[in-house]
């Protein structure tokens, strides 16, 4: 296993990371306010360029790593991928069929799911940063990105709620925002407490969370909207991920 660094380093440079996680997430709820139509043309590329970054480095660090500190993880990746997507499933079961429906609710629950992933994504900080520097780094650099369209989507989910744009713009900060850093500072304590092998199988879990993330949920959204060299973005995030391994 990666050394870990020091404690308090440690804490803070996950605290940071979600920090900045929150940060991408309100330049893209800017963004979307201010330049609305770029936004939507635009946000497929962040999309595909985050997904391949999540996807390779999941596959190339993140498992191999949690296989060599738990024997077990290979369970533990299959739960954190069919986790999510049964969370999803369900909460598709109350939205996806009615979205079309202009009323509150119908943005109010989305969001909800929203803030439940952000809030798992600031405990992914904790656990990935727990192993090492480089683990946290590289699973950072997905999540970070693909906050910059979360934003964007919550606050957009929002306005076709029938919220107005203020409302829309307090509710999307709270559930795609705070809710990262919120995770983090929440399950860091315990985190950092736990042994290796148990270490191992958060980190398999993070690691089926985000594969999730980013084949099942990022990419089918942008081969949906079938927007030229999208392919290129996704390739691109391939390639990133790839050199933070070798050169690592």
């Amino acid at each position: 296993m990666i050394a870990q660094t020091a404690p308090a380093q440690t804490f803070w440079i996950a605290f940071g990371a979600s920090a900045l996680a929150a940060v991408v997430t309100v330049l893209g709820i800017y963004t979307v306010r201010r330049f609305e139509a770029w936004a939507r043309a635009q946000i497929v590329y962040f999309i595909s360029y985050a997904a391949g970054v999540l996807i390779a480095a999941s596959f190339l660090h993140l498992v191999p790593e949690s296989f060599a500190m738990n024997p077990h993880a290979a369970a533990m990746l299959l739960a954190g991928f069919v986790g999510l997507h049964l969370f999803n499933r369900f909460l598709c079961a109350f939205v996806c069929e009615r979205h079309h429906v202009i009323q509150p609710g119908i943005g109010i629950v989305p969001v909800l799911g929203i803030a439940f992933h952000s809030f798992i994504d600031g405990m992914v900080y904790s656990v990935t940063y727990q192993v090492s520097l480089f683990t946290g780094t590289l699973a950072a650099v997905g999540m970070v990105l693909h906050e910059f369209p979360e934003g964007i989507v919550t606050y957009l989910l929002l306005i076709h709620g029938g919220f107005q744009r203020r409302a829309a713009l307090w509710l999307a900060l709270a559930a795609a925002a705070l809710t990262t850093p919120l995770g983090m500072l929440i399950s860091y304590p315990a985190v950092s407490r736990i042994d290796d092998a148990t270490l191992g199988a958060l980190l398999a879990l993070a690691a089926g969370m985000l594969v999730y993330v980013g084949a099942t949920h990022l990419l089918p959204e942008a081969e949906h909207q079938r927007r030229p060299y999208a392919w290129l973005a996704f390739g691109a995030g391939v390639a990133t991920a790839v050199l933070m391994v070798i050169t690592e």
